[in-house]
């Protein structure tokens, strides 16, 4: 069995300051860049940036801000949450992960998948109502070019190719490549069937209920004939030195966030039993070290995953606050869901 992968995850909300007031958006993307370094020194398996299009994210172009973590760390492995490539050219996405890879010496990882926000398709050009024929005609191609041979391609969402070389190529021969999936059989399958690693996203309820789609994906790699790799999955969470401060610290910040989310996709605002629930036996990990360890550890045997990253920017946290997450991931959190699972 392979080691246990431990991770961090932000969308690149902008933070506050100690007074209480956002920072710049310059500001928020420099900050991800100190708390990335951060990670990689306190043990961290993984930095995953994804990317928005919106007021209340800095972060647009992750595989930029990636470039720039790769030149302050040394052992992070370097991955999007998750690349759109559904409103994007998946030659350009290839080359912009091939040359991470080249600047970090292979630490890059792309996690390609539709995204929980639609706001880069009206951006781009793109309709909404081709959302399905986008993401499994552009994942199609995005596979063939995977295997850094020239490529015929044709398809109806962007021109075709015929024997294209792509360039540049990666020392190892092959990205590190994952689908973000958040809860669909037909996307589990569809991972599977191209061989590609499966990173869940489990933002609401009892973790176990996604025991099933793991289960899926391995009996459909098996009958397919493809590997099955090990399981990712990501969660929200929040890490303070008791659970007290934990809980009052990210509750407002968490709030305001699912409920902008939620005036956009017709939800009833959250309440605290809610939030604390969730808290208790749901998808939120928020508590002191020990806390948020032992329930890391419990989900990660429930579904037998391999991976698991904390997403530990949700709303407008303030900037200490994120950092002292970050320590206490690393230094804490790690070695303990370690001991926990493979001790």
């Amino acid at each position: 069995m392979s080691e246990l992968v431990l991770g961090l995850d932000t969308f690149g909300e902008v933070p506050v300051d100690d007074s209480g007031a956002p920072v710049s958006q310059a500001a928020a993307i420099r900050q991800v860049v100190e708390e990335s370094v951060l990670a990689d020194q306190t043990g961290v398996d993984v930095i995953a940036l994804g990317e928005h299009h919106r007021s209340e994210y800095a972060i647009s172009s992750p595989e930029t801000v990636l470039a720039g973590i790769a030149s302050r760390t040394e052992r992070i492995k370097l991955a999007t949450a998750v690349t759109v490539l559904s409103s994007d050219d998946p030659v350009r996405v290839f080359q912009r992960f091939a040359t991470l890879d080249a600047l970090s010496q292979g630490r890059a990882q792309a996690i390609l998948g539709r995204g929980s926000f639609t706001e880069s398709f009206p951006l781009f050009g793109y309709d909404l109502a081709d959302y399905d024929v986008l993401f499994e005609e552009k994942l199609d191609l995005f596979v063939k070019l995977l295997d850094e041979k020239p490529v015929t391609w044709k398809g109806t969402t962007r021109p075709a190719l015929q024997n294209a070389d792509v360039f540049p190529k990666t020392e190892s021969g092959r990205l590190d490549t994952w689908v973000g999936v958040g809860g669909s059989p037909q996307s589990v399958v569809r991972t599977a069937q191209h061989g590609l690693k499966l990173m869940l996203a489990i933002i609401g309820g009892d973790p176990a209920r996604f025991a099933p789609y793991v289960d899926l994906y391995r009996r459909a790699a098996d009958q397919l004939g493809t590997t099955a790799h090990p399981v990712g999955m990501h969660s929200h969470g929040f890490i303070a030195d008791t659970d007290e401060e934990a809980l009052e610290v990210y509750y407002e910040p968490h709030k305001a966030m699912m409920d902008t989310i939620g005036a956009e996709r017709g939800w009833p605002p959250r309440t605290r039993a809610q939030f604390e629930a969730e808290v208790e036996d749901g998808s939120l990990y928020v508590g002191s070290p020990e806390t948020v360890a032992r329930r890391i550890a419990k989900t990660v045997k429930a579904l037998g995953v391999g991976r698991f990253d904390l997403t530990y920017t949700g709303g407008t946290l303030p900037s200490s606050a994120r950092l002292r997450t970050v320590e206490l991931y690393g230094t804490k959190v790690v070695p303990m869901v370690r001991d926990l699972v493979e001790g």
